[in-house]
């Protein structure tokens, strides 16, 4: 998946630097010289590869370290890198998101990290669109995320739910979380939120779960 996207930039000098991630591994400038320089970013979705993970690892590590998402080693990206999805421009790595499958009945949106230099370009939103085409390609008929963003996954049709009607997701990574008592992300999906029956979930995940503090 591919579209253009134009971006206006202020050279102050010729040999300007209008874009720079801050990881070395990441870098890309852009250089110029007059008033203005008009360029376009060419973005791409794509499906990660081993070769990404170390991308990956550094977009997602400073969001990890502040909270914002959970952490996930080297390793453990190698085990999973084919739920990944990367934006790209010609080179590097823009940004990356995940979809993990429970099943047919159940998808998650997850470790959606865009570096902070990258913001407002869209490359989020293309993100989910990836992912979203991906949970459309299984079958699947409810996709979930966990966030502190709600106005932004709003936008791109997901509703407020319940966490306790997600026990897939609660009991895989919410039980492991020093603030699952006390968890200030929001809930949402985007389809119809699955049944506890018909042997579509674990019969061992129950509901009701643990009390969570508002």
């Amino acid at each position: 998946m591919a579209f253009a996207i134009i971006i206006l930039g202020v050279a102050q000098k010729s040999n300007s630097r209008l874009y720079e991630q801050t990881d070395e591994r990441m870098r890309r400038i852009v250089v110029g010289s007059g008033a203005f320089l008009r360029f376009t970013m060419t973005l791409r979705t794509r499906v990660a590869v081993l070769p990404d993970v170390e991308y990956i690892h550094a977009i997602i590590e400073p969001y990890a370290r502040e909270g914002t998402l959970l952490p996930r080693s080297i390793a453990e990206l190698c085990e999973n890198v084919r739920d990944f999805i990367v934006a790209e421009d010609d080179g590097p790595i823009l940004g990356c998101g995940a979809l993990h499958l429970y099943g047919t009945h159940l998808a998650e949106i997850r470790s959606i990290a865009v570096p902070p230099q990258s913001k407002g370009h869209g490359i989020g939103k293309a993100l989910v669109e990836a992912l979203m085409a991906e949970s459309r390609r299984h079958t699947v008929t409810c996709v979930c995320l966990f966030t502190r963003t709600p106005d932004f996954f709003g936008h791109l049709g997901f509703e407020v739910a319940r966490r306790e009607l997600l026990p897939d997701k609660v009991y895989k990574d919410c039980v492991h979380c020093p603030r699952l008592t006390h968890c200030d992300e929001i809930a949402m999906v985007k389809g119809t939120i699955p049944a506890n029956t018909n042997g579509l979930r674990d019969p061992r995940i129950s509901i009701p779960l643990v009390q969570l503090k508002p």
